[in-house]
């Protein structure tokens, strides 16, 4: 799997449409047949910085992403909105997506 988490940090007139501003562009892209996940996360230090996790079932479906027209389009229409250049982490990772965390399970009560 390709697991990519990119931070971008949005100008300040732009992070309350930023989710609309990328909406076809994500859209687009949880339909690829080789993603397997894409979510954006609201950092909680920062209200104008969004993070995007993503996941890919191959490096060829990741490459077939970033050729994609919608990752073009995106990328232009992002230009216009962010602040500074995004930081990624992009990394060949085990597995096929999300696994449950052994460490921690939910606790009922009664």
């Amino acid at each position: 799997m390709i697991f990519i988490v990119v931070k971008m940090t949005v100008r300040p007139e732009h992070t309350k449409e930023w989710l609309t501003l990328v909406g076809d562009f994500t859209r687009a892209t949880r339909e690829e047949p080789g993603n397997l996940f894409f979510e954006w996360s609201t950092s909680v230090d920062n209200p104008n910085q969004f993070v995007l996790v993503e996941g890919f079932a191959s490096r060829e479906a990741g490459d077939a992403h970033v050729n994609s027209v919608h990752f073009k389009k995106a990328m232009d229409t992002m230009a216009g909105a962010i602040a500074t250049t995004p930081q990624i982490i992009s990394t060949e990772a085990p597995g096929s997506g999300w696994s449950a965390m052994a460490e921690l399970t939910p606790r009922h009560t009664s």
